[in-house]
């Protein structure tokens, strides 16, 4: 049965047919106080930055709850993330439908596209007065440089997800910071989201 599951940067655990461990990253526990340690854009498919999942495990994270839908690779994540670090590897995955997990328990943002993680990050969301809403959205608009009336302040390369205001969008991602229930990522992280996403993609957030 599966031991353990998150997505993007996380331990992705379960128990295969031979009773063995399959196991990718180590991004669970507190997170350090505050970093801005960026991995750089890798630019190969071999199997040393990825981690390609068997139909079977696929299924596996299916009947488990954690996945709705097939994926085939996943990026190797081999440490704990830190607050403001991103990593991001589309060299050689092909085009297909793309789509967005949130898990806001583990604070990680994981992009895929055509069944492959191609991104993932390390989030800001919203305080107990204005929480991040769990569910499913689709894309709304995207505008590279929104200005939020509201709160009077910039939010770069905006996903708009719900009509009263809820987006994922460029943010300073530090400890201890949190949102008015939008989910924050690295500014650099939020252009390739920007570049990637198409209004009516799905995004889909785990409370």
């Amino acid at each position: 049965m599966p031991r353990f599951w998150a997505i993007g940067g996380a331990v992705l655990a379960l128990t295969l047919a031979a009773g063995s461990t399959f196991a990718l990253g180590a991004a669970e526990g507190p997170l350090p106080k505050r970093t801005t340690i960026v991995e750089p854009v890798r630019s190969s498919f071999e199997s040393s930055v990825r981690t390609m999942l068997t139909p079977s495990q696929s299924r596996q994270a299916i009947a488990a709850g954690v996945l709705d839908r097939d994926v085939k690779s996943m990026l190797k994540v081999n440490h704990v993330m830190r607050h403001g670090e991103f990593v991001w590897n589309d060299a050689n995955v092909p085009d297909g439908p793309t789509w967005i997990r949130v898990d806001l328990d583990r604070q990680l943002i994981s992009i895929f596209r055509a069944g492959h993680e191609i991104g993932t990050a390390v989030t800001l969301y919203g305080a107990n007065e204005k929480a991040t809403p769990a569910g499913r959205f689709k894309v709304q608009w995207k505008r590279k440089d929104h200005h939020s009336s509201l709160y009077d302040a910039p939010m770069p390369y905006t996903l708009r997800l719900t009509d009263d205001g809820i987006a994922i969008h460029g943010s300073q991602v530090l400890a201890g910071r949190a949102t008015h229930g939008c989910i924050g990522v690295p500014t650099e992280f939020a252009r390739h989201l920007f570049a990637n996403m198409k209004v009516g993609d799905e995004v889909v957030i785990l409370g």
